[in-house]
């Protein structure tokens, strides 16, 4: 019974309503598991950029036990690092720590009604996170896991798409980082899972969250099967079923 730890965002456990419990059997990481016979670890936060998963995997001692017992590592990050971002991360971040919550109230909706005029007017610039630091970030976590377990299998994923009025429309850095992170699989041979590919259609035609974001329950299925294809040729032998 092949363990999935997998490192997301919301893409991960928001449903085409709202956020779901990790166990929800029609999230993509349990549809992915269920389909090779075993079962998932959901390691993941709203928002989250490769730089969280990497933070995670270093500093959370749940995921050190998880790593102990994983046959299969999926970076499933990298798509909220291309949104736009007119607000450095560490204000916007820091924007529920403001007091009095009247306060941290009114500057949070001010906020989010210019987000999408300053995403348009700024084309989509400056991102959440730079294409470089998104590769960088990545990086150091392929490379502590083959430091701590040289046969465990890694994976990841390119960006995914949006249609998202929150942001503008807009998601000129998509294809920047999408382009990075396909050269640095090459380089460490890393699997990768297209997201736009697999979802972008369920997404752009209005079939998923009503946010233009996240997907339905359509594109947890389609994701989490493309997953499993990925996966499964991956495994030792005896840790998919046959004919996986």
């Amino acid at each position: 019974m092949p363990r999935l730890l997998v490192f997301g965002d919301s893409l991960s456990f928001q449903g085409p309503e709202s956020p779901c419990a990790a166990d929800e059997p029609r999230l993509w990481p349990n549809i992915a598991a269920s389909a090779l016979g075993g079962s998932a670890e959901l390691v993941a936060s709203a928002g989250w950029t490769a730089r969280d998963a990497w933070w995670a995997m270093i500093g959370d001692p749940r995921v050190w036990a998880d790593l102990k017992h994983a046959d299969v590592v999926v970076l499933a990050v990298g798509s909220m690092d291309t949104l736009p971002s007119p607000l450095p991360t560490y204000l916007r971040g820091g924007l529920r720590y403001l007091r009095p919550s009247g306060l941290r109230r009114a500057v949070r909706k001010a906020y989010l009604a210019a987000q999408p005029r300053l995403a348009v007017a700024m084309r989509g610039r400056p991102r959440v996170l730079p294409a470089k630091l998104t590769v960088h970030y990545l990086d150091r976590a392929v490379y502590a896991l083959r430091i701590l377990r040289p046969e465990l299998p890694i994976v990841a994923v390119l960006p995914s798409v949006h249609r998202a009025s929150s942001y503008g429309n807009v998601h000129t850095g998509r294809e920047e980082t999408a382009a990075a992170i396909a050269a640095w699989s090459r380089r460490v041979d890393v699997p990768l899972l297209n997201l736009a590919e697999v979802v972008g259609e369920h997404v752009l035609s209005g079939r998923g969250n009503p946010d233009g974001m996240h997907w339905g329950w359509e594109g947890h299925a389609l994701v989490g099967k493309a997953m499993a294809a990925l996966i499964g040729p991956l495994l030792a032998p005896g840790e998919s079923p046959a004919g996986t």
